[in-house]
């Protein structure tokens, strides 16, 4: 994830908070006075649902991601026109002053 200027993303905290509440739940079921099978099934529907939303913090990164990217090659393409009309104006004009 990209570092921001005197910080971290918005992303990075995200994953780092998600990651801490989910050993934080991990201990939180391991440690706490209930049956094996109790403990397992807790496990199971904890892991499934940061699953759920990992995956969906995941969709969202990757529509962004390929938002930004539309963007920049339309902003590339852009630019790229008026670079090329400039570099043609300007040799068009050393041209005419070589030939004067």
């Amino acid at each position: 994830m990209r570092h921001e200027e005197g910080g971290f993303s918005a992303g990075s905290v995200l994953l780092s908070f998600l990651l801490g509440g989910m050993v934080g739940a991990g201990l939180a079921l391991l440690l706490a006075p209930q049956s094996g099978v109790e403990t397992r099934r807790k496990i199971r529907e904890l892991t499934e649902e940061v699953k759920g939303k990992a995956s969906d913090y995941v969709e969202h990164a990757k529509e962004k991601v390929t938002s930004t990217v539309g963007k920049g090659k339309e902003v590339f393409e852009e630019k790229k026109s008026a670079i090329v009309a400039a570099f043609e104006a300007g040799k068009e004009a050393y041209e005419k002053e070589i030939h004067k």
